[in-house]
């Protein structure tokens, strides 16, 4: 039995993000909850997988940045409403996280784990019932799909800037999540 990362080489392979400075790796290991700065949601409805897009072209799986003393499940609601107008109706299940070696001297924001982090990825049940509130300080969403799995992947796949987020999708089909 091959494991998921000889099954899927190009989401466990070591990655830079120029954009962000940082060395990433993916796993399946879930690093202690302190550590997560990041989280994205592969959200499941009835009808498939919620993906977004925002006005500078970028395609992605709801989800964002760790506000201080919030949990994980709070960081999932709230990503949720701003970026997808989606609402939680599921416990979270795990699925990996890529840990980030940070190469800048600060973090991006003084309460985030610094020079290590993690930006998890879950899975979950979600209703999309309004439109996303998109924070001034956020990204501006323009674009909220439901999208059956394989068109979800390959969505993302299109306009992909880091994060191999079809391929985790295609992971999460892969251990039966979606």
């Amino acid at each position: 039995m091959r494991t998921w990362a000889e099954r899927f080489p190009e989401l466990f392979a070591p990655d830079h993000w120029a954009w962000g400075e940082v060395d990433v790796q993916y796993s399946t290991e879930r690093p202690p909850d302190e550590l997560i700065s990041n989280v994205h949601v592969i959200g499941r409805t009835g009808d498939g997988i919620v993906v977004c897009s925002n006005d500078l072209g970028w395609r992605f799986l709801p989800g964002g940045t760790r506000e201080p003393d919030e949990t994980i499940e709070e960081l999932v609601h709230r990503e949720l409403l701003e970026e997808a107008g989606a609402r939680l109706t599921s416990p979270l299940t795990w699925l990996g996280a890529h840990r980030a070696q940070h190469g800048r001297p600060a973090p991006y924001r003084p309460h985030l784990p610094h020079p290590v982090s993690y930006w998890a990825t879950v899975v979950a049940d979600v209703v999309v019932d309004r439109q996303p509130t998109n924070p001034d300080d956020g990204e501006q969403v323009v674009e909220v799909l439901v999208l059956p799995p394989d068109q979800a992947a390959e969505y993302l796949d299109a306009k992909a800037d880091g994060g191999a987020m079809g391929s985790q999708v295609r992971l999460a089909q892969a251990m039966g999540l979606v």
